[in-house]
């Protein structure tokens, strides 16, 4: 049996990515090994949302080529995308494929195999000439209690740092057919918690619509929740911009518990001029008002976000700002990034480049409101019940999982525990989350 290694950089719409291709490798016969194992073919699943993505994607198919000089080495995802003349230039690299024909890539690397490697494969074409979404079914279940399931494909933002709409192109968004039908499977193949995830998951439907109704997340979240009384016990969505949470999804997280309490909405400048220069599509005060509405309806909601630090031509008065901001804000967590320029975007050539050093200050200073936040977010679930999901066997008797409103969350426990939802009374915080107690 030949064998086959992933390894995976970058977002969870990647990860899933990965998961299929895995599949698409079993159903042929392959057998899955650790990266690290010597192996028959080494995909690499490349991220190219910063230069440092990219430098790591480089490392890692380099490695590859290491472990096993031999081995035929595929390389896929955003920086192959973007950038397939530098990945091809790179020694032993047998075949590139971008962000679509992923279901092509057992084909591809057999037909580098029956070349002897002597031709490379190259099956990058024009991402911003696709039009439909690559539906590809999950094959085979991971060892993980929750699903991710990519009903969106491609985003036209184009935010003045961001290289992901020329890595993933147009608009484009699953049938809702293809989603009760994956949902259905992925429940029946035992998963607990389906997480809806895509690249710019908000527009979902927008080219689906057509003059007789429109078709938004709203449908493919009701979808889901539906689908052949397929008896799903969590759905959780994946990041969302702010601009694009409809009263509609609130009210359903408000009706049916199902529907996950939290929602990561990137918030990336607590400073309007800073909005601005990156193409965010709205003020603070729009996105203040957003979420007050929405604590106000859901008060045990989990809003976690990110934040971007040393954009060119932030001011430390306009830093000032986004920290008086998010200090009025009270998130569950906050992310944290220093401003990475990306070669190819406008905000690369922008004027006013902020020092490294200055971008480290200035993540430290954020952090630490940040660890507050998340501390007092903590406390205030403290002595309540909540239903948690385990997913992990720690060491010395414990496991964790995670509450609907994305607490982390640790108890005394076995392997039996694993992939079952349970009442759980918190009791203090541990580590990066709570210690609680099983209720029987």
């Amino acid at each position: 049996m030949a064998q086959v290694a992933f390894t995976t950089l970058g977002c969870k719409v990647n990860q899933f990515e990965t998961e299929v291709m895995e599949g698409l490798f079993k159903s042929k016969g392959y057998k899955v090994v650790g990266f690290d194992e010597q192996a028959d073919v080494y995909v690499i699943n490349t991220c190219s949302v910063t230069n440092l993505g990219e430098k790591k994607s480089r490392q890692l198919i380099r490695r590859a080529g290491r472990q096993n000089s031999a081995a035929i080495i595929a390389v896929a995802g955003c920086y192959s995308q973007v950038s397939p003349e530098q990945v091809a230039r790179i020694p032993g690299v047998d075949v590139i494929v971008g962000t679509q024909d992923r279901a092509r890539i057992v084909e591809l690397v057999e037909a580098a195999a029956a070349n002897n490697r002597t031709t490379q494969v190259n099956a990058v074409t024009d991402i911003m000439q696709a039009k439909e979404f690559e539906d590809i079914p999950l094959f085979s279940k991971p060892g993980r209690t929750r699903a991710f399931l990519k009903i969106q494909e491609g985003c036209t933002n184009f935010c003045t740092y961001c290289i992901i709409p020329y890595a993933r192109g147009p608009l484009r968004s699953r049938p809702l057919a293809s989603i009760a039908a994956e949902t259905e499977k992925l429940v029946a193949a035992g998963f607990t918690e389906i997480v809806l995830t895509g690249i710019h998951l908000g527009a979902f439907g927008r080219d689906l619509s057509g003059s007789e109704r429109e078709i938004t997340l709203v449908d493919a979240v009701k979808t889901v929740l539906t689908a052949g009384n397929t008896g799903l016990i969590r759905l959780r969505l994946g990041s969302l911009e702010s601009v694009e949470v409809p009263d509609s999804l609130i009210a359903l997280i408000q009706i049916d518990q199902r529907l996950c309490p939290h929602l990561h909405l990137p918030l990336q400048s607590g400073d309007d001029r800073v909005l601005k220069a990156m193409n965010r599509h709205y003020t603070t005060a729009e996105y203040r008002d957003l979420l007050n509405g929405i604590k106000a309806r859901v008060p045990s909601i989990a809003i976690t976000t990110d934040i971007i630090v040393g954009f060119p031509g932030e001011t430390e008065e306009m830093f000032n700002s986004t920290l008086a901001f998010v200090n009025t804000m009270a998130f569950a967590k906050i992310h944290v990034f220093p401003y990475s320029l990306r070669t190819g975007t406008p905000a690369a050539g922008f004027a006013g480049q902020v020092s490294e050093a200055e971008k480290k200050r200035r993540v430290q200073r954020l952090q630490q409101i940040a660890d507050r936040q998340t501390i007092e977010f903590y406390q205030s679930f403290i002595n309540q019940k909540l239903e948690i999901l385990f997913e992990n066997n720690e060491n010395k008797g414990l496991i964790s999982g995670l509450s609907g409103n994305y607490l982390r969350v640790y108890a005394c426990g076995g392997q039996d525990n694993i992939g079952k939802i349970q009442s759980v009374i918190l009791k203090q915080i541990q580590e990066d989350g709570l210690f609680g107690e099983i209720i029987e």
